[in-house]
């Protein structure tokens, strides 16, 4: 089954209909000049909520926003200043989740099912928080009624793939300039869930990136004052389970930051801690892009 299913997520994200840019539903940030390996991704942080999206559900928006990691692309917007790429998500995570498979879908949901919900549902999906979710932050439905499986379709083609798309390639690219890369896919957590971390980094226990590349991010958050643990809660998802693969010569690192340290959780709005906040992630970005260019100098 899980050779299945990684064989039908290569084979969706391998399609192309869609080039990314900074109108369309993702957005390639490149730095001028590639200094480094790293990949920065920004899956969950958009809020772009087209009315033809918005006519699918019956919540307001300041509902949906909830579920966002609502401005974690600009907590790390510097990225490219610092040569790395940032991929950004512009579209509602409520609405599509790049963080799971194409095929974590629940039929339930679907009207008629189809073949991409044939197949035992995860327990993910189950829950309402597959690749199309059933519900919003607060656990209501988001849909009085079933979807069209067209419907499901066309998210995947019009969301998911440009966003698996661009990841890929600059992930490639990088890997092609410096004989690997690192994917650092950065989240917000709710504070009710944070158990006490300003962040929590999420390797998958060790598999998807080295040992010495969670290091230096732990170690570059501590020296700023964080309280850093890892895995726990979010060990990661999707995105460092299918692109982390040492082996390779491709890392994977999931970031996730307090909500509580920069954002109104409740109105979904910048808090007086935002600015110090970025202040803090820029240094981290700093850090961690020199530090992957010196290893990548020292190498050589």
């Amino acid at each position: 089954m899980e050779a299945r299913s990684r064989q039908q997520s290569e084979a969706m994200i391998s399609a192309e209909p869609h080039t990314p840019s900074a109108s369309g539903p993702v957005a390639l940030h490149a730095p001028e000049v590639r200094r480094c390996p790293l990949v920065f991704a920004s899956p969950h942080s958009g809020r772009e909520y087209s009315d033809d999206l918005m006519a699918w559900t019956h919540l307001d928006r300041g509902v949906l926003r909830r579920s966002e990691d609502a401005y974690v692309d600009r907590l790390v917007a510097d990225a490219p200043r610092y040569g790395a790429p940032l991929v950004e998500a512009r579209f509602p995570r409520v609405f599509l989740d790049p963080n799971r498979a194409p095929d974590d879908l629940d039929a339930a949901m679907f009207d008629p099912p189809g073949p991409r919900a044939a197949g035992p549902v995860s327990a993910r999906a189950a829950a309402g928080l597959g690749v199309i979710p059933r519900l919003a932050a607060d656990g209501r439905d988001l849909y009085q009624r079933r979807l069209p499986m067209a419907e499901a379709h066309r998210r995947l083609e019009v969301f998911y793939t440009p966003y698996h798309n661009a990841v890929r390639r600059e992930m490639e690219a990088a890997r092609a300039c410096f004989g690997e890369s690192v994917l650092i896919d950065c989240h917000s957590m709710p504070s009710a869930s944070a158990r006490g971390a300003d962040i929590v980094l999420g390797d998958r226990y060790g598999a998807s990136c080295s040992r010495a590349v969670i290091a230096r991010a732990e170690a570059a958050f501590r020296a700023q004052g964080f309280a850093v643990v890892r895995n726990r809660p979010y060990a990661g998802a999707y995105t460092t389970e299918h692109y982390g693969r040492p082996g390779a010569g491709m890392q994977a690192l999931q970031v996730e930051i307090n909500r509580g340290l920069y954002l109104n959780e409740l109105n979904v709005e910048v808090s007086g801690g935002f600015a110090a906040m970025k202040r803090a992630m820029d240094a981290w970005i700093g850090e961690m892009t020199e530090q992957a260019g010196d290893h990548r100098s020292a190498a050589e």
